[in-house]
């Protein structure tokens, strides 16, 4: 790869600047400056759709060195809005690299810096919380420092904005069962991560993958032993749409299992609040406690907003779906990770189980919900055997 020197300078809301060297694409970028703690997968990092609108800095200091490949990126691109790194690698050595991290950036446009002290700003949103940025390389580096400033403070805030429709298919996808069949899924693509999809098919489901903007009557027609929300940008308050469609995937009494913006859609669902965290959780090491087992698991995050429910106990559901529990709480600062209906068949965490690049102390949660669906099949036709009986 090339070492560039080019100037590049990441200006925040606050006014701070910080100036550094051009990284991947020139130009102008916005979105809301947000890091993340992983020291590996930056390439699952890169292709997550959940980080769409977003200008991810990289706490690790040193990035690149293992290049990137066609095998490991979780969709059909580069999503977030901006790359922030201090040290990019020089060199590309590792057998699977097919192309070096700063080529891939120029190809999808994304536009980056590298060489500031990356952990200085990760102190500074830690403590002012998430932030509109904005970086300017090329031309754009030579713009007035207040014309800069103006134009990030003009960038739209993170809070009110869905991004559903930016990220997700525009037709159904259809992903074989690789294993014993259970029947069809659907799956809601808010952004889903392909390890996602490939974890669902190794558990028995026909995956349906279906546009955000789909209907009830799409998802029945496709005859589905379940419902999956998948991960994805975006506000949940801003998202009354899907909130509405899955009251009524729920009214159908379908299993349902959501993950990260599934799950904040699920307590959206069942009469819940959303709110932002100030500056979320991002990373691939943040410590969850399962309430069912007591276990702990370190596990893969990315979102900013969480689900306002009580921590302990079960309480009603405002919207009538019976009783429901946190079934798992984030250690670090006790934000609810986990949904579980007790009279609905239906949860979610707001984790990443198939956490690609790691951690996978999660996975379980995939046979969590096959079993789940499998109890429902059988409970199902217990009814219908009971029918046939009544009718003789």
């Amino acid at each position: 790869m090339t070492f560039h020197t080019d100037p590049a300078v990441l200006v925040l809301e606050d006014g701070s600047r910080h100036p550094g060297r051009a990284y991947g694409a020139r130009g102008t970028t916005l979105g809301e400056v947000v890091f993340a703690t992983g020291m590996t997968g930056y390439q699952e990092t890169l292709t997550d759709p959940s980080y769409a609108g977003q200008i991810v800095l990289q706490t690790a200091p040193h990035i690149g060195n293992t290049g990137m490949n066609s095998e490991d990126p979780e969709s059909r691109r580069i999503w977030v809005a901006g790359y922030i790194v201090r040290d990019p690698s020089r060199v590309v050595s590792n057998w699977r690299a097919e192309e070096s991290l700063d080529d891939a950036l120029v190809r999808d446009g994304i536009v980056g810096i590298s060489g500031i002290d990356t952990r200085a700003i990760t102190r500074v949103l830690r403590s002012a919380g998430s932030m509109r940025g904005g970086v300017f390389s090329g031309e754009a580096a030579a713009l007035d420092a207040e014309e800069q400033l103006r134009i990030v403070r003009e960038a739209p805030q993170m809070a009110g904005q869905n991004l559903s429709a930016e990220v997700s298919i525009t037709q159904a996808q259809i992903t074989r069962a690789t294993t014993e069949r259970i029947g069809n899924l659907a799956v809601l693509d808010l952004g889903v991560k392909q390890a996602t999809i490939d974890n669902l098919a190794a558990r028995g489901f026909e995956v349906h993958v279906l546009p955000q903007d789909v209907t009830i009557d799409d998802i029945l027609a496709i005859d589905p032993v379940a419902v999956f929300y998948s991960n994805g940008p975006g506000d949940p308050a801003a998202s009354g749409d899907h909130v509405a469609l899955l009251r009524a995937v729920l009214d159908q009494k379908l299993p349902f299992f959501g993950i990260c913006f599934g799950n904040q859609l699920l307590g959206r669902a069942l009469g819940f609040g959303t709110y932002k965290l100030p500056f979320g959780h991002r990373g691939i090491n943040q410590p969850v406690l399962d309430k069912q087992t007591g276990r702990v698991e370190i596990t893969a995050h990315n979102h900013g907003f969480a689900v306002d429910a009580p921590l302990e106990g079960a309480t009603e559901s405002p919207n009538g779906y019976g009783r429901v529990e946190v079934s798992h709480i984030g250690l670090n600062d006790n934000v609810v990770e986990g949904l579980r209906a007790l009279d609905i068949p239906a949860f979610s965490v707001q984790y990443h189980p198939e956490a690609a690049a790691g951690p996978h102390d999660a996975n379980y949660l995939f046979d969590r919900f096959r079993d789940l669906v499998a109890a429902d099949l059988d409970t199902r036709a217990s009814r219908a055997l009971d029918h046939r009986k009544g009718d003789k």
